[in-house]
């Protein structure tokens, strides 16, 4: 990726563009960062330390510190709006000053742990900004004795799961199979995994948490009161603060966990599965979580293109256990003891995450995986979806020449006995499960992008009449831009920002800004799909 430079033309543009900020450079004849970094020494205990930490377009280091945690090349290209600096802190007052510096001298702040936000909004932004990236601060400690453990917010949810499974194999925490997200960002977003139906989802786990707020205070759950730390848990990121960590209940497993794969094509009536899907999955004990994708494959797979339907299961148990239970539930499905395999369940996160049988849990600890270009999108089911509609969703996939695929998230359980309001996720009860659209590509030209873009807008457009309405909701985790942006430059109205704000929160959209009006009122802390204060 090319480094970040200043022809004077583009200088212009954006001296005409930031008012707030050409003051300060002209009264000191400095680009504005250079200000920024002069705050930064002057207002850091230990100058030295912190220049070791920061990094700018001139600095060598400055590609392999931004692209590291990239995980979405989409947002790797030379026209992609570069940070003027990026800051890797190590303590609680390096972010204050980062900051307190940002405020002085008009820049905007974006956060990010794991860098998997995909619209890019943890590092990519219109208007000049700084990077805080949160890739020092991972310090894990568990406390077997009480179940929980603090995490930092730069840690990876495989580096949790590899410490947890280091002291306890019968303890886990209900997150995400991605080894490389980042804790910070994924409890702000809720965080959601293969143990929902047991548990929930991250943030219902999170019992306390650390806090920076816009004036510097560092804040425990105390402190930042029951308003500000239920936002947090699930508000989304880059809006109330930066959070350094989260203290998250653990909660217990077996020694013996089964996973299964079960793919089926239209020949081996894939339909008909998912059709039935709709009405078991979410129906099934606590313990049994099947997720159903529906994709293309490739030639090599089946001989020629085509489309088929892939179930995943996890059981918290032995297969002895799941075989008479899927044989009395969900017989359509075909289950048989060849398609199970037995395990712990940090070797299940691996399993599930793609990685071979037999992995070591040392891959837990991967910051990096497969990177692509990608476009997401999201939707929730509270009816089933006609047979007759499958059939002609299915036909959708073969329209795309790369990877699209769909996967049905079963909900149920826990998910429909914690009440909506508990924390801003509010997709609980009444809901058979959750839909995500992912469409994958390789190509790098604009082409290719805007083709597979369109792809998938039309096929969720094609899903309105079979999803949730009034609002049609929608994950924060799965970002996505298409359903409503807050104002670029200026404030952003309440009826603006409840545009997509009701798709992600429901009534609780309400609360996050009353909340955000009295912890940021001048709404330094922001985004495209940041929460708002109330003007």
């Amino acid at each position: 990726m090319a480094s970040l430079s200043y022809s004077p033309f583009l200088f212009l543009l954006f001296l005409l563009s930031l008012p707030c900020i050409i003051d300060s450079a002209r009264l000191h004849h400095y680009p504005p960062h250079t200000n920024f970094l002069q705050c930064l020494s002057q207002n850091s205990e230990h100058s030295s330390s912190i220049s070791n930490l920061i990094y700018t377009p001139q600095n060598s280091s400055y590609s392999s510190v931004l692209h590291f945690t990239l995980q979405d090349l989409r947002f790797n290209t030379s026209s992609t709006p570069k940070p003027l600096v990026i800051v890797t802190p190590t303590s609680v007052s390096h972010i204050q000053s980062v900051i307190s510096c940002c405020r002085k001298h008009g820049l905007q702040l974006r956060i990010r742990s794991g860098g998997h936000d995909y619209e890019g909004l943890s590092y990519v932004s219109a208007v000049p900004f700084v990077v805080l990236d949160m890739i020092n601060m991972r310090d894990i400690k568990v406390d077997v004795a009480n179940n929980n453990a603090w995490v930092q917010a730069g840690a990876s949810l495989g580096e949790l799961y590899y410490k947890i499974t280091q002291i306890s194999r019968n303890l886990a925490f209900p997150a995400g199979v991605c080894p490389s997200v980042g804790i910070g960002g994924h409890i702000s977003g809720g965080g959601y995994g293969p143990l929902l139906r047991k548990y929930g989802i991250a943030a219902d786990q999170v019992i306390d948490a650390q806090l920076i707020d816009v004036n510097g205070r560092l804040m425990d759950r105390a402190s930042m009161g029951e308003d500000v730390f239920w936002a947090i848990r699930g508000g989304g990121g880059n809006t109330f603060g930066v959070v350094i960590a989260w203290k998250v209940n653990l909660v217990s497993v077996p020694s013996t966990v089964t996973l299964f794969t079960v793919p089926r094509t239209l020949e081996q009536n894939a339909i008909k599965i998912v059709h039935r899907w709709q009405y078991v999955a979410n129906k099934l004990p606590d313990e049994l979580y099947i997720l159903s994708v529906m994709g293309k494959t490739n030639a090599s797979e089946v001989g020629s293109d085509s489309v088929k339907a892939t179930f995943f299961g996890l059981f918290l148990g032995g297969i002895n256990q799941l075989l008479p239970l899927m044989q009395e539930r969900f017989p359509e499905l075909g289950l048989v003891k060849e398609d199970c395999s037995e395990m712990g369940w940090a070797e299940s996160i691996l399993n599930i995450a793609g990685f071979p049988a037999n992995t070591s849990l040392d891959n837990l600890l991967t910051r990096t995986l497969l990177k692509a270009r990608t476009k997401s999108k999201s939707d929730y089911v509270k009816e089933a979806i006609p047979e007759d509609a499958l059939e002609r969703l299915w036909k959708r996939f073969y329209e795309v020449d790369d990877l699209g695929f769909m996967y049905m998230v079963p909900y149920g359980g826990r998910m429909s006995q914690v009440p909506e309001s508990s924390v801003p996720f509010a997709h609980r009860a009444g809901y058979l499960y959750k839909i995500g659209y992912f469409a994958t590509w390789n190509e790098d030209t604009n082409r290719a992008s805007q083709r597979h873009i369109n792809w998938i807008r039309k096929l969720y457009s094609r899903m309105t009449p079979y999803v949730s309405k009034n609002p049609r909701g929608a994950y924060i985790n799965y970002r996505d831009l298409d359903i409503g942006v807050n104002n670029v430059l200026g404030q952003t109205s309440y009826a603006k920002a409840s545009i997509w704000g009701k798709k992600y929160y429901g009534d609780n959209f309400d609360r996050l800004v009353r909340v955000k009006t009295a912890i940021d009122p001048t709404n330094f802390f922001r985004n495209e799909q940041s929460i708002p204060p109330l003007l």
